[in-house]
């Protein structure tokens, strides 16, 4: 996030329009591809984006070095700051902090595992309570579709939450209940009435009943215990509650590629359906995980490489729409560490830093462009939550810019991130891409909290 102060550029000659500040780069990430170009910022908005040399006039320029790239901020649709209530594993200042340092300048907070959960108008302001005084990026909320809430979906909607999350399996907190099909359906016919968006934990529980139990320090007895039917048999109910409601449905954190021909067919038929995977499902593989190494665990599990590389394919033919990281903190005691038992650790993986890092060293690997990177991670994203002023170096897109050096590399060490507990299962992997400088509406990102508490239909 530190960069070199801007210089202060010649008085205009009273040609053309000035500006608050202007950003040179000789690369930049634009919806025409890769571009060298000048942005200009007028009041936290970009107004002009035009070819480098163009001689935009600003009170303040900033020019990228030859070895920098300039992007949109990212956008993660998928975060658990857990504040309030369980703050000490994750909250606002620390999160966001994080979010800053990886490039990320939009988080959407999922509605557990906070308490209380975001499940009622009540709760979602006790969330924007604490946020509004520490966050360092924009801050926007998922409602929750728990049972018995039905009758507070329309009024969170109303209230300016992005869509509502609900689990079809034990969410792993009592205060966050599961639904059953029934009752999914019953939330998507209500849904439908305001076009409203469901985001679904999409695992069944019949199947992981009749799966082994996880227990000990095998991983691959925690693989076992969350088999790939187990996701496939829940996207398929998801699938005919949506054909059946006509409601819009997002496959939250896809493990399992399995399940991609049957979204792609649904799709095809008109489904309104969206899917996204996670950095640690496209760069992780079941076969590198060590036994009793709980910081891999997550629900839906990391799966094995041709798994893997299975799910690469589904980003680049467009069956999966975005990549987040379902950042999933917890307290080191949480994750079991001390016995490595895979079946007592807290399931979730931290990864908000480092997201756009773990995803670019795959990408490059691969020959992926960062282009398609930042569809995948800041305009997708942007477009699921209906964030209109976000995901783009665009006339009329708010000044959410990452300087980027993509050929630095980092060894990741947990005790230097900034989410609250140190601990990663991308601990001593040398990563690609490492963000020098993060900009909110033109403004660099610093010590004093900036971040705006974002509405739909708002931003």
């Amino acid at each position: 996030m530190n960069g070199p102060d801007p210089v202060v550029a010649p008085p205009r000659d009273g040609a053309g329009v000035r500006h608050d500040l202007v950003v040179r780069a000789a690369r930049a990430v634009t919806p025409e591809g890769l571009r060298a170009v000048e942005v200009g910022v007028r009041d936290g908005v970009i107004a002009a984006v035009e070819p480098l040399g163009a001689g935009l006039a600003a009170d303040a320029v900033v020019d990228l070095a030859g070895d920098e790239v300039l992007l949109p901020g990212l956008v993660d649709s998928h975060v658990h700051v857990n504040e309030p209530g369980r703050t000490e594993w994750e909250g606002f200042e620390s999160a966001t902090r994080a979010a800053a340092a990886g490039g990320v300048t939009t988080i959407i907070d999922m509605p557990l595992n906070s308490v209380p959960p975001t499940t009622d108008v009540a709760a979602l302001e006790a969330k924007r309570s604490v946020a509004r005084r520490s966050s360092f990026v924009d801050v926007g909320f998922w409602g929750g579709a728990v049972p018995g809430n039905t009758g507070d979906l329309r009024p969170l909607h109303d209230a300016g939450v992005f869509g509502f999350k609900c689990f079809l399996i034990d969410s792993g907190v009592p205060e966050f209940g599961h639904l059953d099909p029934d009752e999914l359906e019953r939330d998507l016919t209500e849904l439908a009435s305001f076009d409203g968006l469901m985001i679904v934990h999409a695992e069944d529980p019949g199947v992981i009943g009749s799966a082994p139990h996880a227990h000990g320090r095998r991983y691959a007895d925690f693989l076992g215990s969350r088999p790939p039917q187990a996701e496939e048999a829940a996207v398929a109910t998801v699938i005919e509650a949506a054909r059946r409601t006509g409601a819009r449905v997002h496959v939250l954190h896809l493990s399992d590629a399995g399940a991609l021909p049957m979204i792609a067919a649904a799709r095809a038929e008109g489904i309104r359906l969206t899917v996204e995977t996670c950095p640690h499902y496209l760069t992780l593989a079941a076969e590198g995980v060590p036994d009793g190494a709980t910081a891999f665990k997550c629900c839906p599990p990391i799966r094995e490489e041709a798994n893997r590389e299975a799910l690469w394919q589904g980003l680049l033919d467009g069956t999966i729409d975005i990549v987040v990281t379902d950042h999933s903190p917890s307290t080191l005691d949480l994750k079991a560490l001390d016995t490595g038992d895979f079946g007592q650790a807290w399931g979730g993986v931290a990864s908000l830093q480092l997201g756009l890092a773990a995803v670019w060293t795959e990408a490059r690997a691969r020959g992926v462009g960062l282009e398609q990177v930042v569809r995948w991670m800041s305009a997708g994203p942007a477009a699921l939550a209906g964030l209109a002023t976000k995901g783009a170096i665009a006339v009329g897109k708010q000044a959410d810019l990452a300087v980027l050096a993509p050929d630095e590399e980092l060894d990741v060490d947990p005790a230097g991130l900034h989410h609250r507990n140190p601990i990663t299962p991308y601990a001593g992997r040398r990563l690609a891409g490492v963000v020098r400088r993060t900009l909110l509406r033109g403004r660099d990102v610093t010590g004093e909290p900036a971040g705006s508490l974002l509405r739909r239909g708002e931003a």
